[in-house]
């Protein structure tokens, strides 16, 4: 099965603060034991919402709000991550999505590039920039219904076009929260929920894509996912067949 585990923002990282090297490095290692265990299939940090920015699609109007920003609703359906040469770029990426997906928030963030983090130099001639697209979960999401075969068919034929241009890194939808679970450390001490969550107000910093046989397997990765991180929130999400 495959998971995807998101960790959430903390006041550091809206301030503009780097992670610590402890954490840079401890995260390394474990993604490295990971990717030879072939547990760790992709993952990618966010940059803080000071830089990101939201779409909101609701009858065919599109509204788009510049961050920063508090969290609302942040429970995911589904993403993709994208290449474009600016925000604004991205942004345009996100309402053909929302055109196709119809009434629908898409939060649209950079992503933090090694070099950001000082994990390698910075390069002379930088590569287009990384994009993720958040596609926010409503009721209908949340209740495991399929999309109708026409928006399944536009959504489609929209990721087929940016696989052909170059542009479409992944996409994936994710099952409803019922299935997932969420830890929260605090001041050491972790607890555990089961799905559904009525809401998740925090914004999500980050990911990791599973690929583990049951979601007891995925907790004790999150498990040593959130050692490293300390006090935060992680949510473990099935993703769909």
């Amino acid at each position: 099965m495959r998971f995807m585990v998101m960790h959430k923002v903390d006041a550091n990282m809206e301030a503009g603060g780097p992670p610590s090297q402890q954490i840079v490095q401890n995260m390394g290692a474990l993604v490295q034991d990971s990717l030879k265990n072939k547990v760790f299939l992709t993952g990618a940090g966010l940059h803080r919402s000071a830089q990101r920015a939201r779409l909101e699609n609701k009858g065919g109007e599109a509204k788009v709000t510049k961050g920063p920003y508090q969290g609302q609703n942040e429970l995911l359906a589904s993403f993709a991550m994208i290449k474009a040469n600016s925000l604004e770029e991205a942004i345009e990426r996100a309402r053909q999505l929302a055109r196709a997906l119809g009434d629908v928030e898409i939060e649209v963030g950079p992503v933090v590039e090694p070099w950001d983090i000082g994990v390698i130099p910075k390069p002379e001639k930088l590569p287009m920039g990384r994009f993720l697209l958040l596609c926010k979960a409503d009721r209908h999401t949340e209740s495991g219904a399929e999309p109708s075969a026409e928006r399944r068919a536009a959504v489609e034929k929209l990721l087929q076009s940016l696989r052909e241009e170059g542009v479409l890194v992944l996409a994936d939808r994710l099952a409803p929260s019922s299935r997932g679970a969420r830890l929260v450390t605090a001041k050491g001490k972790r607890t555990w929920t089961d799905g559904p969550f009525a809401e998740s107000k925090e914004l999500i910093a980050g990911f990791s894509i599973l690929d583990v046989p049951t979601i007891e397997d995925a907790r004790a990765w999150t498990e040593r996912y959130a050692g490293i991180l300390g006090d935060t929130q992680v949510d473990v999400r099935v993703l769909a067949d």
